[in-house]
Protein backbone atom coordinates (compact mmCIF):
# COMPACT_ATOMS: atom_id res chain seq x y z
CA UNK A 1 0.00 0.00 0.00
CA UNK A 2 1.32 3.62 -0.66
CA UNK A 3 0.90 6.76 1.08
CA UNK A 4 0.28 10.23 -0.19
CA UNK A 5 -0.27 13.59 1.83
CA UNK A 6 -2.94 16.25 0.46
CA UNK A 7 -1.54 19.86 1.03
CA UNK A 8 -3.81 22.40 1.24
CA UNK A 9 -3.07 25.29 -1.07
CA UNK A 10 -3.22 28.41 1.36
CA UNK A 11 0.14 29.13 2.85
CA UNK A 12 2.99 31.34 1.08
CA UNK A 13 5.28 29.67 -0.92
CA UNK A 14 7.87 30.69 1.45
CA UNK A 15 6.32 28.25 4.10
CA UNK A 16 4.71 25.94 1.88
CA UNK A 17 8.04 24.79 0.52
CA UNK A 18 8.78 22.92 3.30
CA UNK A 19 5.83 20.78 3.40
CA UNK A 20 6.01 19.38 -0.35
CA UNK A 21 9.88 19.08 0.76
CA UNK A 22 9.02 17.18 4.35
CA UNK A 23 6.66 15.10 2.38
CA UNK A 24 9.16 13.68 -0.22
CA UNK A 25 12.53 13.60 1.91
CA UNK A 26 10.13 11.74 4.77
CA UNK A 27 9.59 8.69 1.98
CA UNK A 28 6.06 8.92 1.45
CA UNK A 29 4.75 8.09 -2.25
CA UNK A 30 2.58 10.87 -2.91
CA UNK A 31 1.58 14.39 -2.56
CA UNK A 32 -1.19 16.29 -3.60
CA UNK A 33 -3.32 19.11 -3.24
CA UNK A 34 -7.06 20.06 -4.20
CA UNK A 35 -8.24 22.14 -7.37
CA UNK A 36 -10.43 24.58 -6.38
CA UNK A 37 -10.55 28.56 -7.04
CA UNK A 38 -11.39 28.40 -2.81
CA UNK A 39 -12.88 26.13 -0.13
CA UNK A 40 -15.90 25.37 1.58
CA UNK A 41 -14.77 27.30 5.55
CA UNK A 42 -12.18 28.10 4.14
CA UNK A 43 -13.54 30.50 1.98
CA UNK A 44 -12.83 33.88 3.24
CA UNK A 45 -8.59 32.22 3.86
CA UNK A 46 -5.54 32.44 2.06
CA UNK A 47 -6.04 30.47 -1.47
CA UNK A 48 -3.74 29.66 -4.27
CA UNK A 49 -3.89 28.67 -7.73
CA UNK A 50 -3.31 24.91 -8.19
CA UNK A 51 -1.08 24.18 -11.19
CA UNK A 52 1.29 26.91 -10.63
CA UNK A 53 1.14 25.50 -6.65
CA UNK A 54 2.36 22.20 -8.09
CA UNK A 55 4.67 23.27 -11.19
CA UNK A 56 6.66 25.05 -7.64
CA UNK A 57 6.41 21.67 -5.56
CA UNK A 58 8.16 19.92 -9.09
CA UNK A 59 11.08 21.89 -8.83
CA UNK A 60 11.75 21.41 -4.86
CA UNK A 61 11.19 17.42 -4.88
CA UNK A 62 12.97 14.87 -6.28
CA UNK A 63 11.20 11.72 -6.12
CA UNK A 64 7.55 11.58 -5.20
CA UNK A 65 4.33 11.83 -7.24
CA UNK A 66 2.29 15.28 -7.70
CA UNK A 67 -1.09 15.31 -8.45
CA UNK A 68 -5.06 17.10 -8.03
CA UNK A 69 -7.00 15.82 -5.86
CA UNK A 70 -9.10 16.57 -7.87
CA UNK A 71 -9.66 18.75 -11.18
CA UNK A 72 -12.89 20.03 -11.99
CA UNK A 73 -15.26 20.66 -14.85
CA UNK A 74 -17.17 23.29 -12.69
CA UNK A 75 -14.27 26.05 -13.73
CA UNK A 76 -11.53 24.41 -15.56
CA UNK A 77 -11.75 23.60 -19.43
CA UNK A 78 -10.11 20.39 -20.47
CA UNK A 79 -8.18 22.22 -23.31
CA UNK A 80 -6.31 24.80 -20.70
CA UNK A 81 -5.91 22.11 -17.87
CA UNK A 82 -4.81 19.48 -20.21
CA UNK A 83 -2.14 22.10 -21.54
CA UNK A 84 -1.12 22.88 -17.64
CA UNK A 85 -1.27 18.82 -17.08
CA UNK A 86 1.69 18.52 -19.97
CA UNK A 87 3.58 21.27 -18.23
CA UNK A 88 3.48 20.12 -15.08
CA UNK A 89 4.48 16.62 -16.24
CA UNK A 90 7.32 18.15 -17.95
CA UNK A 91 8.77 19.88 -15.06
CA UNK A 92 8.32 17.11 -12.82
CA UNK A 93 10.24 14.73 -15.09
CA UNK A 94 6.78 12.50 -15.88
CA UNK A 95 6.30 12.84 -11.48
CA UNK A 96 2.16 14.52 -11.99
CA UNK A 97 -1.17 12.63 -11.97
CA UNK A 98 -4.52 14.56 -12.89
CA UNK A 99 -7.11 14.01 -10.32
CA UNK A 100 -11.05 14.56 -12.51
CA UNK A 101 -14.15 14.74 -10.26
CA UNK A 102 -17.77 15.94 -11.03
CA UNK A 103 -17.34 18.91 -8.43
CA UNK A 104 -19.87 19.77 -6.15
CA UNK A 105 -21.97 22.57 -5.46
CA UNK A 106 -20.62 22.69 -1.60
CA UNK A 107 -17.34 22.95 -2.53
CA UNK A 108 -17.07 26.88 -3.46
CA UNK A 109 -16.18 27.72 -6.89
CA UNK A 110 -19.50 26.18 -8.88
CA UNK A 111 -21.25 28.95 -9.56
CA UNK A 112 -18.21 31.42 -9.63
CA UNK A 113 -17.92 31.55 -13.18
CA UNK A 114 -21.03 30.76 -14.46
CA UNK A 115 -23.24 32.34 -11.66
CA UNK A 116 -25.35 29.28 -11.61
CA UNK A 117 -24.73 26.15 -9.71
CA UNK A 118 -24.67 23.27 -12.26
CA UNK A 119 -27.36 20.41 -11.35
CA UNK A 120 -26.25 17.07 -10.28
CA UNK A 121 -27.23 15.85 -14.04
CA UNK A 122 -25.05 18.59 -15.65
CA UNK A 123 -22.32 18.13 -13.39
CA UNK A 124 -22.18 14.19 -14.52
CA UNK A 125 -22.57 15.17 -18.44
CA UNK A 126 -19.75 17.49 -18.04
CA UNK A 127 -17.47 15.08 -15.91
CA UNK A 128 -17.72 12.63 -18.90
CA UNK A 129 -17.16 14.82 -21.83
CA UNK A 130 -14.34 16.63 -19.78
CA UNK A 131 -12.52 12.68 -19.07
CA UNK A 132 -13.02 11.71 -22.41
CA UNK A 133 -11.93 14.77 -24.49
CA UNK A 134 -9.10 15.01 -21.42
CA UNK A 135 -7.71 11.56 -22.80
CA UNK A 136 -7.67 12.62 -26.29
CA UNK A 137 -5.97 16.05 -25.97
CA UNK A 138 -2.86 14.25 -23.68
CA UNK A 139 -2.81 11.45 -26.20
CA UNK A 140 -2.99 13.43 -29.58
CA UNK A 141 -0.80 16.36 -30.72
CA UNK A 142 -3.75 18.25 -32.38
CA UNK A 143 -7.48 17.88 -31.36
CA UNK A 144 -10.84 18.53 -32.94
CA UNK A 145 -14.08 18.57 -30.65
CA UNK A 146 -17.25 19.97 -30.94
CA UNK A 147 -19.18 18.47 -27.75
CA UNK A 148 -22.19 19.04 -25.90
CA UNK A 149 -20.24 21.42 -22.94
CA UNK A 150 -16.95 21.70 -24.50
CA UNK A 151 -14.96 22.15 -27.58
CA UNK A 152 -11.74 21.96 -29.09
CA UNK A 153 -10.82 23.87 -32.42
CA UNK A 154 -7.33 22.71 -33.18
CA UNK A 155 -5.79 22.03 -30.02
CA UNK A 156 -2.42 21.96 -29.84
CA UNK A 157 -0.19 19.86 -27.30
CA UNK A 158 3.30 19.32 -28.77
CA UNK A 159 5.08 17.77 -27.40
CA UNK A 160 2.94 16.04 -25.38
CA UNK A 161 3.39 14.24 -22.08
CA UNK A 162 7.01 12.85 -20.47
CA UNK A 163 4.69 9.75 -19.27
CA UNK A 164 3.48 7.27 -22.29
CA UNK A 165 0.79 7.23 -24.21
CA UNK A 166 -0.24 9.91 -21.37
CA UNK A 167 0.42 10.59 -18.00
CA UNK A 168 -2.43 8.61 -15.68
CA UNK A 169 -5.86 10.10 -14.47
CA UNK A 170 -7.21 9.96 -11.42
CA UNK A 171 -11.08 9.29 -10.96
CA UNK A 172 -13.42 10.24 -8.49
CA UNK A 173 -16.47 8.39 -8.24
CA UNK A 174 -18.89 6.66 -6.36
CA UNK A 175 -21.73 6.48 -9.24
CA UNK A 176 -22.50 4.44 -11.90
CA UNK A 177 -21.39 6.69 -14.70
CA UNK A 178 -18.35 7.80 -12.68
CA UNK A 179 -17.23 4.24 -12.18
CA UNK A 180 -17.67 3.15 -15.69
CA UNK A 181 -15.27 6.42 -16.38
CA UNK A 182 -12.90 4.91 -13.98
CA UNK A 183 -12.73 1.50 -15.35
CA UNK A 184 -12.34 2.79 -19.27
CA UNK A 185 -9.99 5.90 -18.65
CA UNK A 186 -8.30 5.76 -15.06
CA UNK A 187 -5.17 4.65 -13.81
CA UNK A 188 -5.94 5.50 -10.89
CA UNK A 189 -9.64 5.58 -8.60
CA UNK A 190 -10.32 7.92 -6.18
CA UNK A 191 -13.08 8.18 -2.97
CA UNK A 192 -13.85 9.80 -0.09
CA UNK A 193 -16.37 7.04 1.11
CA UNK A 194 -19.55 8.17 2.05
CA UNK A 195 -21.13 10.57 -0.26
CA UNK A 196 -23.05 12.48 1.97
CA UNK A 197 -20.73 13.68 4.94
CA UNK A 198 -23.59 16.17 6.65
CA UNK A 199 -25.33 12.88 7.24
CA UNK A 200 -23.10 11.65 9.53
CA UNK A 201 -21.20 8.78 9.77
CA UNK A 202 -19.01 6.32 11.97
CA UNK A 203 -15.37 4.77 11.13
CA UNK A 204 -16.85 1.57 10.69
CA UNK A 205 -19.67 3.22 8.18
CA UNK A 206 -17.16 5.17 6.33
CA UNK A 207 -15.09 1.38 6.19
CA UNK A 208 -18.27 -0.33 4.85
CA UNK A 209 -19.10 2.09 2.21
CA UNK A 210 -15.35 1.97 0.80
CA UNK A 211 -15.96 -1.67 0.71
CA UNK A 212 -19.18 -1.76 -1.16
CA UNK A 213 -17.42 1.22 -3.28
CA UNK A 214 -14.58 -1.46 -4.12
CA UNK A 215 -17.05 -4.11 -5.39
CA UNK A 216 -18.44 -1.89 -7.58
CA UNK A 217 -15.70 -0.48 -9.05
CA UNK A 218 -14.78 -4.10 -9.85
CA UNK A 219 -18.15 -4.42 -11.52
CA UNK A 220 -17.27 -1.68 -13.71
CA UNK A 221 -14.13 -3.10 -14.61
CA UNK A 222 -15.66 -6.89 -15.45
CA UNK A 223 -18.26 -4.71 -17.74
CA UNK A 224 -15.59 -3.24 -19.87
CA UNK A 225 -13.15 -6.63 -19.76
CA UNK A 226 -10.38 -4.97 -17.59
CA UNK A 227 -8.94 -6.06 -14.74
CA UNK A 228 -9.54 -4.07 -11.49
CA UNK A 229 -5.97 -4.72 -10.36
CA UNK A 230 -4.51 -2.33 -13.24
CA UNK A 231 -6.34 0.97 -11.30
CA UNK A 232 -4.51 2.08 -8.18
CA UNK A 233 -7.38 2.56 -5.59
CA UNK A 234 -7.20 5.63 -3.76
CA UNK A 235 -8.81 6.66 -0.09
CA UNK A 236 -8.51 10.39 0.71
CA UNK A 237 -9.09 10.29 4.25
CA UNK A 238 -11.27 12.73 6.17
CA UNK A 239 -11.63 13.55 9.84
CA UNK A 240 -14.82 11.29 9.99
CA UNK A 241 -13.10 8.13 8.85
CA UNK A 242 -11.26 7.58 12.25
CA UNK A 243 -8.32 8.51 14.09
CA UNK A 244 -5.68 7.73 11.14
CA UNK A 245 -3.81 10.44 12.73
CA UNK A 246 -3.77 9.94 16.12
CA UNK A 247 -0.47 8.00 16.45
CA UNK A 248 1.66 5.24 14.15
CA UNK A 249 0.10 2.64 15.46
CA UNK A 250 -3.53 3.81 15.01
CA UNK A 251 -2.52 4.32 11.55
CA UNK A 252 -1.51 1.19 11.11
CA UNK A 253 -4.16 -0.63 12.27
CA UNK A 254 -6.44 1.84 10.02
CA UNK A 255 -4.50 0.85 6.82
CA UNK A 256 -4.76 -2.24 7.61
CA UNK A 257 -8.16 -2.38 7.47
CA UNK A 258 -8.50 -0.75 4.16
CA UNK A 259 -5.74 -2.75 2.68
CA UNK A 260 -7.94 -5.82 3.56
CA UNK A 261 -10.84 -4.30 1.24
CA UNK A 262 -9.22 -3.42 -1.56
CA UNK A 263 -7.76 -0.10 -1.10
CA UNK A 264 -3.93 0.22 -2.46
CA UNK A 265 -3.17 3.88 -1.60
CA UNK A 266 -3.94 5.95 1.43
CA UNK A 267 -4.13 10.21 1.40
CA UNK A 268 -3.92 11.58 4.77
CA UNK A 269 -4.17 15.27 4.83
CA UNK A 270 -1.50 17.12 6.61
CA UNK A 271 -2.00 18.24 10.17
CA UNK A 272 -3.27 21.43 10.49
CA UNK A 273 -2.97 23.32 13.91
CA UNK A 274 -6.69 24.03 14.55
CA UNK A 275 -9.86 23.19 12.80
CA UNK A 276 -10.71 20.83 10.24
CA UNK A 277 -8.05 18.27 9.58
CA UNK A 278 -6.09 19.39 12.87
CA UNK A 279 -3.47 16.84 14.23
CA UNK A 280 -0.11 16.78 16.04
CA UNK A 281 2.36 18.19 13.66
CA UNK A 282 5.05 15.93 14.87
CA UNK A 283 2.50 13.01 13.69
CA UNK A 284 4.17 12.61 10.17
CA UNK A 285 7.73 12.55 11.39
CA UNK A 286 6.68 9.66 13.37
CA UNK A 287 4.90 7.42 10.87
CA UNK A 288 7.53 7.90 8.30
CA UNK A 289 9.90 6.51 11.05
CA UNK A 290 8.39 4.25 12.32
CA UNK A 291 5.30 1.96 10.79
CA UNK A 292 5.85 3.31 6.72
CA UNK A 293 7.75 0.76 5.78
CA UNK A 294 5.25 -1.59 7.48
CA UNK A 295 2.34 0.08 5.59
CA UNK A 296 4.20 -0.17 2.44
CA UNK A 297 4.55 -3.62 2.50
CA UNK A 298 0.22 -3.86 3.29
Amino acid sequence: MRTGILILPEKRWPEAVHQWRTVDELGFDSAWTYDHLSWRGLQDGAWFSTFPVLTAAALSTRRVTLGTLVTSPNFRHPVTAAKDAIAVDDISGGRFVLGIGAGSIGAGDSDVITQQAFTRRERTERFEEFVELTDTLLREPITMHRGTHFSAHEARMIPGCVQRPRLPLAIAATGPRGLALAARYGQAWVTVGPTDWAKGFTSDECLEAVTTQVVALHEACARVDRNASEIDRVFVVTDQAGDFLKSPGSFLRKAELYARVGITHLVLHWPRKEGMYAADPDILHRIASETLPMVQQL
